[in-house]
C-alpha cells in the first residue's frame, strides 16, 4: 500500500510553480528579442537599397562612358546635353548648389528625409513615376518631366524610346525591368547637375541616386 501511495504522489515533469517561472521567462525573452529581429529586417533593407542604389549608379555610368565613344561628350539618363539639368528644367539650379544639396541631404537636420517630402520636386523617379511595376505614394511630390512620353512604358503597345527622356533610358538599361526599393515607402529617384564648361576647363554632369524612404539616408552620387 506504501509503495502505491509513492506512486501516487510521485510527479513526472514540471510543477505549476516552475511552469509559470518558464512562461514568465518567455514572455521577457520574446519581448527583448522583438525590436532585435525588427531591427536585423531593417538592417537587411538597408544593404538592399544601398546596393540597388550601386546598381542604377553603375547602368549610369556605362550610359555616359557609352556616350563619351558615341557622341564625343557624355551624359547620364535624362540629359539632352551633358550641361542640362534633370529634371529638365529643374533640379539644383541655385547659385549655390553644394550648399542646397547639404540642406536637403547631408545637414544634420538634412529637409529630404522622407517621401512626403516638397524637395522632391527637385528629383525625378529612376523608373517612371506611374510605373505599375514600382509603388509610388500619391503624395510624393516628385518631378513628372522624366516619366515615359504618354506614360507608355516597354513591352505596352505603342512604346518607342524617346532619347533624352530619363526613365526609358534607364528603362532600356535594365530591360524593362524597374528595381523596386525593398521599404514601404521607398522608390529609386535621381537628379542631375549639368556639367559646364569645354575642353580642359569642361566639368561632368554630377548624378544622385537616392531612395525616396529617406533620401538623407540612402544616397550616392556619380561623377566621372
Amino acid at each position: 500500500m506504501k509503495k502505491i501511495m509513492k506512486k501516487l504522489k510521485r510527479v513526472n515533469g514540471q510543477s505549476l510553480a516552475e511552469f509559470a517561472v518558464t512562461t514568465a521567462m518567455m514572455a521577457t525573452l520574446a519581448t527583448t528579442a522583438a525590436p532585435k529581429f525588427s531591427g536585423v529586417g531593417e538592417g537587411a533593407k538597408e544593404k538592399k537599397t544601398l546596393a540597388d542604389i550601386d546598381k542604377i549608379l553603375k547602368a549610369a555610368n556605362n550610359f555616359y562612358n557609352t556616350e563619351v565613344t558615341e557622341a564625343g561628350r557624355g551624359r547620364f539618363p535624362g540629359q539632352s546635353k551633358f550641361d542640362q539639368n534633370v529634371p529638365e528644367g529643374g533640379g539644383y539650379v541655385s547659385s549655390d548648389i553644394e550648399a542646397e544639396l547639404a540642406a536637403d541631404l547631408t545637414n544634420e537636420d538634412a529637409a529630404f528625409n522622407n517621401y512626403a517630402s516638397p524637395v522632391a520636386s527637385k528629383w525625378s523617379s529612376v523608373f517612371g513615376s506611374s510605373n505599375p511595376d514600382t509603388d509610388l505614394d500619391g503624395s510624393a511630390q516628385l518631378d513628372p518631366a522624366e516619366d515615359p512620353e504618354g506614360d507608355i512604358y516597354p513591352g505596352q503597345s505603342g512604346y518607342t524610346l524617346t532619347v533624352g527622356r530619363g526613365s526609358e533610358e534607364f528603362l532600356e538599361l535594365f530591360g524593362g525591368d524597374a528595381i523596386k526599393s525593398p521599404f514601404q515607402d521607398g522608390h529609386y529617384i535621381y537628379t542631375v547637375i549639368g556639367g559646364s564648361g569645354s575642353g580642359s576647363q569642361s566639368a561632368p554632369p554630377i548624378i544622385f541616386v537616392a531612395d525616396l524612404e529617406s533620401p538623407a539616408a540612402f544616397h550616392k552620387k556619380l561623377q566621372p
